[in-house]
């Protein structure tokens, strides 16, 4: 089994208003990965995923190579959190 591993990231852009904390939900369950997305005030979309870590390198890679095709991602960050094990599913927060 692959080690498990958490991640928040924080992603900028044309992120808000085009679909993207919707395909970020599809393509983090199709991964296996637990957690949430949520749209911030100033515009950007802040995510935070738990599982295997290859799983999350693999969402990591999607990001970078642009993410949902109806965004624009200018710049994201991500920091490594602890894993909690809380999440049943990967929803998107309100």
């Amino acid at each position: 089994m692959n080690e498990l591993s958490a991640i928040r990231i924080n992603v900028y852009g044309r992120v808000q208003g085009v679909g993207f904390r919707y395909t970020t939900q599809k393509k983090a369950s199709h991964l296996g990965l637990t957690g949430w997305v949520r749209n911030e005030l100033d515009g950007s979309v802040e995510i935070c995923c738990e599982g295997e870590a290859m799983a999350i390198t693999a969402f990591l890679d999607w990001l970078e190579s642009g993410g949902p095709r109806t965004c624009r991602i200018s710049d994201s960050n991500y920091t490594k959190v602890d894993y909690t094990g809380t999440y049943s599913r990967f929803s998107i927060e309100y």
